[in-house]
This record gives structure tokens, C-alpha cells and sequence, in this order.
């Protein structure tokens, strides 16, 4: 991907090429268009193809922040990402 940063916080991205390299040293896997399958759809869509779109990005503190779209095809998506183990969530709780 290329991007641009503008207006502070807002990260203007676009698609390049997709590219998937293994690790040095790693065996390619067997199921090439299988893996490429998975990841996409694990991947967010917006993340697969960024294409046209800005990421504006809100830090709420060291552990959390959010990010919302602004595009032709996700506009308002908002993801929230954790910092791994910094967060405890149980809905079952009372």
C-alpha cells in the first residue's frame, strides 16, 4: 500500500499490489489460493483493499484506540482495536 498523512490525523491509503511473502526460511504452503482464502476472510474488507479510502484515527489511551472509514465502499466502518492482554472482556459477567 501507499499512503499520505494529512489534515493531522487522517491517513489516506491505496492499493498497490496484493503480496503475500513467507518468512525467511518457511515452507510455502501447499494450499496457496486456499491460505489466500482464509485470510480473506479473516482480514476486515476495508483492510483487504484500502483502496480510496482515509483512516481517521482517535487514540481513547495507550491501550485502545479507534478508526473510522471514510470512503466509497466502508464509509463509517469503525474498528476498535486492544492492546493484546490489556483488556479483560467477559459478556457473561455480571
Amino acid at each position: 500500500c501507499s499512503y499520505q498523512i494529512n489534515q493531522g490525523a487522517r491517513m489516506i491509503v491505496d492499493l498497490n499490489d496484493h503480496e503475500i511473502r513467507p518468512a525467511k526460511g518457511s515452507k510455502i504452503p501447499s494450499d496457496v489460493p486456499g491460505l489466500v482464502g482464509l485470510l480473506h476472510r479473516a482480514f476486515p474488507k476495508e483492510m483487504f483493499d484500502p483502496s480510496g479510502h482515509a483512516f481517521d484515527t482517535t487514540y481513547l489511551d495507550a491501550d485502545l484506540r479507534v478508526v473510522r472509514l471514510t470512503g466509497p465502499h466502508h464509509e463509517g466502518v469503525r474498528n476498535i482495536f486492544m492492546r493484546k492482554g490489556s483488556f479483560e472482556i467477559n459478556p457473561a459477567s455480571d
